[in-house]
């Protein structure tokens, strides 16, 4: 029996239509435009942009400590609340240094009161002095009379013309007359250096006058430290002191942030510093903010890296050692408005990006002068 049967016919395969092959020909088109337009980019630009998430804001905060002891009066400030620079912030109870400021004005007055009575003493001294002189003067001139007395009845008694008797009694009143000059003179010199010492009681009554004026400047000055007022405009913060606390110096009672000041640290690997410098714009995403751009600018990078300042430094000569990657403090200065910054906050995690292309060249120069070095070393 003959098989007449014809058979079956093999599917036909059909290829993409028309309109779908212009349209992957377009997608592959734009993917490959993207590519190129990509890779350029990232070769003239985004190369150079080097971003961290490990950044936070930061503010030099001041603590504020009393510099003197004492029980706490008054305090002028709530928690969070804005200051301004000179604003009381405390008061402690200046009753002892008050006590103290008034002792030693008393021993200022009693030291001024001694000088003063030294020199009155000097200018009784002055006129003992005077009388004195006087004295010395009258005796020298008496001395001098019965001395040429003595010369002029000597050759009279010689001839006998005068009593010898006479020139003995002329003799002795000039000696008398003589040892009376010399006792006046000696008192004369006596009283001139009683001048002297009442001189030097005078500088020594003066200078426990300064030491009590050193001792009631320092005492002011501890009177003073009895109102804490704020070194820095800002905001107070981790306010622990309380009103009949007693405080020592040192003691912290709060803390004030100064807001306007604040500035972002950012720590960039190490990997990414080759081409950063101060001055570079920075672009700033705070967490506190979705959706916004801040700007900023680098300020400064620190001397070492975050684990050189650590309590412990590492010490990588011993045991086994591990390379890790090290971060680098980045201090960037945020160029922000009025309204963002009432928003930032010390502490608020950021996201930052620096645009290093100003120093593109830097890597070029540096070789080029370590290969100028190098021969020139040969």
């Amino acid at each position: 029996m003959s098989d007449n049967s014809e058979p079956a016919e093999k599917p036909t395969r059909k290829g993409l239509s028309p309109r779908a092959r212009l349209i992957l020909m377009i997608v592959g088109a734009v993917v490959l435009v993207a590519i190129i337009v990509w890779f350029i980019h990232y070769e003239t630009r985004g190369k150079y942009l080097e971003g961290t998430n490990d950044a936070y804001i930061r503010a030099d905060a001041v603590t504020v400590s009393p510099k003197v002891t004492g029980y706490v009066e008054q305090v002028f400030v709530a928690d969070n609340q804005d200051v301004k620079a000179g604003q009381p912030l405390v008061r402690i109870d200046a009753r002892d240094y008050k006590a103290q400021t008034a002792q030693y004005q008393a021993q200022i007055d009693v030291a001024k009161a001694n000088a003063d009575n030294v020199r009155a003493g000097i200018r009784e001294q002055q006129a003992a002095i005077d009388q004195a002189r006087a004295q010395l003067a009258s005796s020298q001139a008496d001395a001098r009379f019965v001395a040429g007395e003595v010369a002029r009845y000597a050759p009279l008694a010689a001839s006998g013309a005068e009593t010898r008797e006479k020139l003995a009694t002329l003799r002795n009143q000039a000696t008398q007359a003589a040892k009376t000059a010399a006792a006046n003179a000696a008192a004369l010199t006596s009283a001139e250096r009683r001048i002297g010492s009442l001189q030097a009681q005078v500088r020594q009554a003066e200078a426990q006058g300064e030491s009590a004026k050193a001792q009631l400047a320092a005492a002011d000055v501890n009177l003073g430290s009895t109102i804490i007022r704020a070194s820095v405009d800002g905001r107070v913060g981790d306010k622990s002191v309380r009103v009949g606390q007693y405080v020592s110096q040192g003691t912290r009672l709060m803390s004030v942030v100064p807001l306007r000041a604040i500035y972002i640290s950012a720590n960039f690997k190490e990997t990414q510093l080759g081409l950063m410098r101060p001055g570079q714009p920075a672009h700033i995403k705070v967490d506190a903010l979705p959706g916004v751009d801040l700007s900023g600018h680098v300020e400064s990078v620190s001397p070492g890296t975050g684990a050189q300042f650590s309590l412990i430094p590492p010490q990588n000569a011993t045991g086994n050692f591990t390379k890790i990657v090290q971060r680098v403090p980045v201090r960037i200065a945020i160029d922000a408005g009025p309204d963002a910054r009432r928003v930032l906050v010390p502490g608020l995690s950021v996201e930052v990006t620096v645009d290093t292309i100003s120093a593109r060249g830097d890597i070029s120069r540096i070789e080029d002068q370590e290969k100028a070095r190098s021969r020139s070393g040969q």
